[in-house]
């Protein structure tokens, strides 16, 4: 898993767009197949964000879905964009964040009439826990002066279909009601999704801005003015709960590793209990010739900083050497440990907030090695600090 990246995908271009704005530095990344992403970070923080673009359709959004997730190995997939309200409950620019999800066109057709044969699935127990907490804290909206009201975040089930539905009296619109009469919102994707998250294992989130009501009144009109806005409301909720994702990793990833290096320290440690004795060397093991210590390390300037970093590459060549990074994890930790340390040796005002984030995408990128986390872990703090 890479536990600093969420991949977001979209079925519109105006969707797409709207998470972009969100990212800083995004880069293209061709799948092999063809299918073109774009990897950035959410700005200001070290989230990293894989986007790309389904177009409309269930079928669609699966496959690549389920191509973005092989790619990728995201903490979870969201997939952001614009939906059309069923009930009054939610409001023109609310956000819905999907409880479950249903596929409402199966079912099976006999004298008597058409039998629903539904299929739901239902979002990931934390995600929806980080969901409701971030609609609690409610500020992940942005400040759009002119708009009116805060739009507010629901959560309820979805129903995803093959057909743009824009009506109360349809035959669609009819079995609906009857069928799937808690669904606050329709639209065409999120049920494809949810399968290729479920067949993959990879959490999904569903989350859509309310931009129309799908009962008759829809009209380009209305879209041209409702879809940036609603577009963009599922945007900032989205990429706010990808960075909350990826910090949860990142806090998850730095407790085992504290545990781990507790463990270590417990099992090999050593007590000099004579009194009255001098002590040369406390050391957790002694290897051949070599004593190791675990010692935080004392950086006062930037310049002491980059000696560290200098010394971190060295075990991170070494795990290399030895097999333990392969080398595309090699790489990039190269990458992003080069960037800190050009960051750390400049002067100007920002230089400790890029280092420092070039430093948390790098923990990231190494979260599968207690050793190696756990020395970064206060070079992470050293580089705040020189702020």
């Amino acid at each position: 898993m890479s536990k600093d990246l969420v991949v977001v995908l979209t079925a519109l271009n105006l969707e797409y767009q709207a998470v972009r704005r969100k990212l800083a530095g995004p880069q293209v990344h061709r799948h092999e197949r063809g299918t073109r992403f774009e990897v950035g970070t959410v700005q200001g923080t070290s989230c990293r964000v894989a986007l790309g673009l389904t177009n409309k359709g269930n079928h669609s959004a699966a496959v690549i879905a389920e191509r973005a997730i092989q790619e990728f190995s995201p903490v979870a997939v969201l997939f952001v964009g614009v939906a059309g309200a069923l009930w009054d409950t939610a409001r023109l620019g609310d956000v819905v964040m999907a409880t479950h999800v249903y596929a409402y066109h199966g079912g099976t057709s006999e004298d008597d009439g058409l039998k629903a044969r539904p299929r739901v699935w239902e979002a990931a127990h934390g995600i929806s826990q980080l969901g409701s907490h971030l609609a609690r804290v409610n500020d992940w909206a942005d400040d759009m002066p002119g708009h009116g009201r805060a739009p507010q975040v629901r959560f309820g089930a979805i129903a995803a279909g093959e057909v743009v539905q824009n009506s109360k009296i349809s035959a669609e619109a009819r079995w609906i009601r009857q069928h799937y009469n808690d669904a606050l919102a329709i639209e065409m994707e999120a049920a494809g999704v949810a399968q290729a998250g479920h067949l993959n294992g990879a959490p999904v989130a569903i989350i859509r801005g309310i931009s129309d009501r799908a009962d008759g009144t829809k009209s380009s009109a209305k879209d041209r003015n409702w879809q940036p806005r609603a577009a963009a409301n599922a945007a900032a909720f989205a990429t706010r709960l990808a960075v909350e994702l990826v910090e949860e990793q990142e806090q998850i990833a730095m407790s085992q590793a504290d545990r781990a290096h507790t463990a270590d320290r417990d099992k090999e440690h050593v007590s000099n209990t004579a009194h009255n004795s001098t002590v040369g060397i406390m050391a957790g093991s002694v290897k051949e010739s070599s004593v190791y210590l675990n010692a935080d390390p004392k950086v006062s300037s930037p310049a002491d900083l980059v000696v560290e970093l200098d010394g971190f590459r060295e075990c991170l060549k070494r795990h290399h050497a030895e097999g333990a990074l392969d080398d595309d994890t090699y790489r990039e930790a190269l990458a992003e440990l080069g960037f800190a340390r050009r960051a750390a040796r400049e002067s100007a005002p920002e230089s400790s907030k890029r280092a420092t984030m070039a430093l948390k995408r790098l923990r990231g990128l190494i979260a599968e090695f207690p050793e190696l986390v756990a020395r970064l872990a206060p070079l992470v703090v050293a580089a705040g600090d020189l702020s």
